[in-house]
């Protein structure tokens, strides 16, 4: 059968082709690919039969290897392996048939060592093309991750052909309504929000994902003007910490300032609670941390004796004054949420009005007090927790 081999791998290449799909598809495995594979793989078959000492793996490792960079599925490789096996052992047997040389005792003793091939080649086929699907995947993600970089921070180069070559290797419009989102990480480089590729492509949104140590940033296209509820519901469901989002745009180049105010809002976000905070949700808290110097300093002007007060009163005063603004202004809802006479609520109160100059009755020095409170609670330049 040696002297034949050309003629058998042909053969060979035209039982596959005609059996699977893919290795018909113009493109995928080109026909030069097909019939060299064929040819060294049968050819090593057909040696081991005739128990030559030529034990090399090499073949079957390299078609792993090759079939697994052209994306061929590994179950369409494996089903050509068996139409391989199966197709040799009819050569065996037609070729037996032409001699008197060989026995059916003889074909007995074949055809456990051609399938006992066939389990060694295909582990070698399967672990090849296993390896190298890995490294291809690793290496795919650390591309697309660079792609999504790249848009993030306006192509580098700021060239609009940058972005769009970005665009269409992540398969993302250029124009169209987007959104950014940016979540903290639970934990050194991991997903903050599982799966969410796939289930935003269920819904029918497509996006491209990056992580970094600590975030994991996501650009989202959305299908219409008014997909942002259907984003933040869908990442609702997902979220394990907070998560900021960026007011929807138009086009990919306006990415970057579309993370800014993501990562505003997500500083807005309160540290440890899963919640999906979009940037158009929460100005007053966008504006502090948008401007964390600024509004530190402002906060420790208009605060400031309170803040030098010892921490345990410090603190009491700043529960109360939270508590307060949070209950719209009521010291009796005041009192009954931190157990206290809505008295003691009023004196800690004037307390605060004192140490800061200002009086809760008077509209802008309220909003003051509640920029310079939210600026405490928030910012770690002021160096203030406040529960």
């Amino acid at each position: 059968m040696l002297p034949r081999v050309d003629e058998l791998a042909q053969v060979l290449v035209d039982r596959i082709r005609d059996n699977i799909e893919v290795y018909r598809a113009d493109g995928v495995v080109p026909p030069d690919d097909l019939y060299t594979s064929c040819r060294t793989n049968l050819e090593f078959m057909i040696r081991h039969v005739a128990h030559e000492p030529w034990l090399d793996l090499d073949a079957p490792r390299q078609t792993g290897r090759r079939r697994a960079e052209q994306g061929v599925p590994l179950a369409m490789v494996q089903t050509a392996f068996r139409h391989s096996f199966a197709c040799m052992w009819e050569m065996i047997v037609t070729e037996a048939a032409r001699t008197d040389t060989v026995t059916d005792a003889d074909l007995v003793g074949i055809a456990g060592e051609v399938w006992s091939y066939h389990d060694t080649f295909t582990t070698a086929m399967m672990n090849s093309f296993s390896e190298t699907a890995a490294l291809l995947m690793v290496q795919r993600d650390q591309e697309r991750s660079a792609l999504v970089e790249g848009v993030l921070q306006g192509g580098g180069t700021g060239d609009t052909k940058t972005i769009l070559d970005a665009a269409d290797l992540l398969a993302l419009p250029y124009q169209g309504t987007f959104a950014v989102v940016v979540a903290d990480a639970p934990g050194l480089a991991r997903h903050a929000l599982p799966n969410v590729e796939p289930v935003l492509r269920a819904r029918d949104i497509g996006s491209a994902w990056r992580l970094t140590p600590d975030l994991h940033i996501g650009i989202v296209s959305m299908r219409s003007a008014d997909g942002l509820a259907e984003l933040v519901d869908a990442l609702r469901a997902l979220a394990v910490g907070p998560v900021g989002v960026s007011p929807s745009y138009t086009r990919l180049d306006q990415t970057p300032q579309a993370l800014h105010l993501a990562r505003n809002a997500l500083a807005g976000a309160q540290a440890g609670v899963a919640r999906v905070t979009v940037f158009d949700d929460a100005p007053l808290p966008m504006l502090v941390v948008g401007a964390p110097s600024t509004a530190a300093t402002i906060s420790k002007q208009i605060l400031g004796e309170l803040l030098d007060l010892p921490e345990a009163d410090r603190e009491l005063l700043l529960t109360t004054m939270a508590t307060y603004f949070a209950v719209d202004g009521s010291a009796s809802e005041a009192a009954e949420r931190l157990y206290c006479h809505p008295n003691t609520v009023r004196y800690r109160l004037r307390r605060i009005e004192q140490l800061s100059g200002r009086s809760f009755d008077r509209r802008l020095d309220s909003a003051e007090l509640y920029i310079a409170l939210d600026a405490v609670r928030r910012l770690p330049e002021c160096r203030i927790s406040v529960p």
